[in-house]
């Protein structure tokens, strides 16, 4: 079985930089890989124990500091890693992150079975580049997973956690999950992991290699944009103690959250 996990690197800092364009600025930023997407690693290992002969291929699109991320991957298990990178890349927004990754999945790994994203991106939080990945790859996905069920190398059985419940959905591969924070611990690497990222040749592609045009990648391809980035200011209030029921009841009435 072959899974591809679709990471991404997130600044592993406060004090945020935005581009000309209020984009983040991620090259020469100290980085991490997106906590979420830590979580799609484990579900993609837990396959490997019960499937020998799965091979795990991590897959982001980021500029050249992101293969030390690829290679923290292979480092707890991971098979290899490839970097799509290209310059002409940088703003894009959820719609072209999601065009290029697909298209890259298209013309390099096209015989993958299940792809695995993490739910959000703690830098954007808008849960859109997996869905984006699965529709453009018209392929079935399955968002808001806590964990995988079981597999018969053939589908999958993925447990959802919704706000109306708990519930298990089946997709036959190929297909895409978006999974959440999962219930274990992350792995740690081992010593032969970590030997074996060191010497790990990381694949690389540029925007020609996937057959794609600069007015498809990056800010020309994204039809958003963002027309302002801030750090919100933090108005915390006058705190008052209620000394009995009564009083809190009122309080809770006089801001709208008892209705009569």
């Amino acid at each position: 079985m072959k899974i591809l996990v679709c990471i991404k690197q997130v600044p592993d800092t406060t004090d945020i930089k935005w581009t000309e364009n209020n984009t983040i600025q991620r090259e020469g930023v100290e980085s991490i890989i997106n906590p979420y997407d830590i979580y799609a690693i484990e579900e993609a290992l837990k396959l490997k124990k019960i499937i020998s002969d799965t091979e795990i291929t991590v897959l982001t699109m980021g500029p050249q500091q992101a293969t030390e991320m690829l290679k923290k991957a292979i480092a707890v298990g991971c098979d290899k890693g490839v970097l799509i990178s290209d310059k002409k890349f940088a703003g894009a927004d959820t719609y072209a992150t999601s065009t290029t990754l697909a298209a890259a999945i298209k013309s390099k790994f096209a015989d993958f079975d299940l792809i695995i994203c993490g739910q959000f991106a703690i830098d954007g939080d808008t849960a859109q580049t997996g869905p984006s990945i699965a529709e453009k790859l018209n392929i079935p996905q399955v968002t808001f997973v806590k964990e995988l069920d079981k597999c018969d190398g053939k589908s999958i059985y993925a447990i959802r956690e919704l706000e109306e419940g708990i519930e298990t959905v089946k997709a036959e591969f190929p297909a895409l999950i978006c999974v959440m924070k999962g219930y274990e611990e992350p792995t740690r690497p081992t010593i032969n992991g970590i030997k074996k990222a060191q010497f790990s040749e990381i694949e690389t592609y540029s925007m020609e290699d996937i057959g794609l045009t600069a007015e498809q990648v990056g800010i020309k391809g994204s039809p958003t944009y963002v027309s302002r980035a801030f750090r919100p200011e933090h108005n915390r209030g006058e705190c008052s103690l209620c000394t009995d029921c009564a009083e809190l009841a009122q309080k809770i009435k006089e801001y709208g959250g008892i209705n009569e």
